[in-house]
């Protein structure tokens, strides 16, 4: 995954993430159908980058991140719900998220769309119930805020409906851009600002730290643009050319797949220059940055 201290780290915290997802699930009152689809797509695999990007926030500030559990958990629930609303149908229309069927393949459309539901609304039950110790419920107000603005109209589910109006269109870079700050990037650099929070930083490190995420969440969007061109489906999980497919836009579209990776490489170099400047002790963090520029799945 990276070095050797990246990998132990995300060995651990991705264990203790997992532990926590599938217990959570598991012990809701609620028909088991639901909770199967629900931890189904939650342990369909993945890179966990969202989370880790929470823990090494924290790790960055001297803070345990195991303070961030919960935190983490609800990013995650809120990311998987994204994916098996993605997939369905009436949206990408996808058979395969990471080597598997999607969720809507197994447990059928009505079941999948609920298993969404269920996850976005549980996940702001779950960062809600921090434990005190770890966040004031003044900390925990601004993380739900944070939250509901990353995953809703003006975050996520806004850069999803551009993404959809500008399918068969030739975008400008611009309105690509806005498609996967706010599709992807939104929802990235909430784990980040949400550790910077739960830590209490200074204004300028939190500003710093938000930049650093603004610009990381454009690189992972352009190195996912650059792997649906030159990837290993086996590797990736799901088909390769999927963009191209369903008429999307890309940035190998617009800037040629050599301009793709002049641009992921400024995006990458530009977040690396933010997190110089909070003071920190960030070797994690940029650890992770160097993993999504290089990463093939």
């Amino acid at each position: 995954m990276g070095t050797g201290f990246l990998d132990a780290f995300a060995q651990e915290y991705k264990q203790l993430l997992d532990s926590e997802l599938r217990a959570r699930v598991e012990r809701l009152d609620a028909p088991s159908v639901i909770k199967e689809s629900m931890i189904y797509s939650l342990e369909a695999g993945g890179k966990r980058i969202r989370p880790l990007l929470l823990f090494a926030t924290l790790d960055a500030f001297g803070i345990d991140p195991k303070n961030g559990l919960n935190a983490a958990a609800a990013a995650e629930m809120i990311h998987t719900y994204s994916l098996i609303h993605d997939d369905l149908p009436s949206m990408d229309n996808d058979d395969l998220r990471r080597g598997k069927p999607t969720n809507h393949k197994v447990f059928g459309d009505a079941v999948a769309i609920l298993a969404g539901d269920a996850l976005l609304t549980y996940s702001f039950e779950v960062i809600s119930t921090l434990p005190n110790e770890f966040a004031s419920a003044d900390t925990k107000l601004k993380l739900v805020i944070e939250m509901a603005r990353a995953a809703g109209t003006e975050g996520m589910v806004g850069g999803q409906v551009a993404d959809m109006e500008g399918e068969g269109k030739k975008l400008s870079l611009e309105e690509l851009d806005y498609i996967h700050i706010h599709k992807t990037g939104k929802l990235l650099k909430f784990c980040v600002v949400a550790g910077a929070i739960m830590a209490e930083a200074s204004q300028s490190q939190f500003d710093h730290l938000s930049a650093f995420a603004h610009h990381l969440g454009l690189a992972f969007q352009i190195q996912d643009d650059i792997l649906d061109l030159t990837g290993n489906q086996q590797v990736i999980g799901k088909p390769v050319g999927s963009d191209t497919a369903n008429d999307k836009s890309t940035y190998p579209q617009l800037l040629s797949l050599e301009g793709a990776r002049a641009a992921l490489s400024n995006q990458i170099n530009q977040a690396k220059e933010f997190l110089k400047k909070t003071g920190l002790n960030t070797n994690l963090l940029r650890e992770i940055t160097d993993l999504v520029a290089s990463r093939d799945h």
